[in-house]
């Protein structure tokens, strides 16, 4: 059953996830840092590899070619063994504030969503602004379905704690 226009979907204290079209999730998180080191983190393999995915997975393959064009790799291993590939293609890079990229999971080939990643800054923290669009409404559904809004939730903590590092 498709999710309602505009219904909240998940919320927290610092991050919301909703589905504001027939075709798209957006999820925001504050973070306490500057955007500048957010944007870092959201780019570098040194950083990628230490907060991306959830809790008790590591992050086994990390490649970043970060140019329009470039692409991105990453493969997960959950606490069982299993792995996890994704990938992507990045479309635009304008740091520190905006960054654009496909993603497709190798599990799914052919299920292609645009992420927008958008980073306002306001008195040294950074709102992260994440609008994923995709092809189709089963695809926003089915990933909705997949268990991405607590493994979302759990990487974006990560990153909130790695920027508490870095600071």
């Amino acid at each position: 059953m498709p999710i309602a226009r505009n219904e909240i979907r998940s919320t927290d204290m610092t991050t919301s996830m909703t589905v504001p079209s027939d075709r798209e999730i957006l999820i925001t998180r504050e973070l306490a840092a500057p955007r500048r080191l957010v944007f870092e983190a959201w780019t570098r393999p040194e950083h990628v590899a230490r907060w991306w995915g959830p809790r008790g997975y590591t992050l086994e393959v990390c490649e970043i070619d970060l140019r329009p064009g470039g692409a991105w790799r990453f493969v997960q291993r959950a606490p069982d063994g299993s792995e996890y590939g994704f990938r992507g293609e990045y479309r635009e890079i304008v740091p520190p504030e905006r960054l654009a990229y496909t993603f497709e999971f190798d599990g799914m080939p052919g299920h292609v969503s645009l992420e927008t990643i958008t980073l306002e800054e306001r008195d040294g923290r950074t709102m992260v602004t994440n609008r994923v669009l995709f092809d189709s409404v089963e695809d926003r559904d089915g990933m909705l379905a997949s268990g991405m809004e607590q493994g979302m939730r759990e990487t974006l903590d990560r990153l909130a704690e790695l920027l508490a590092t870095m600071a």
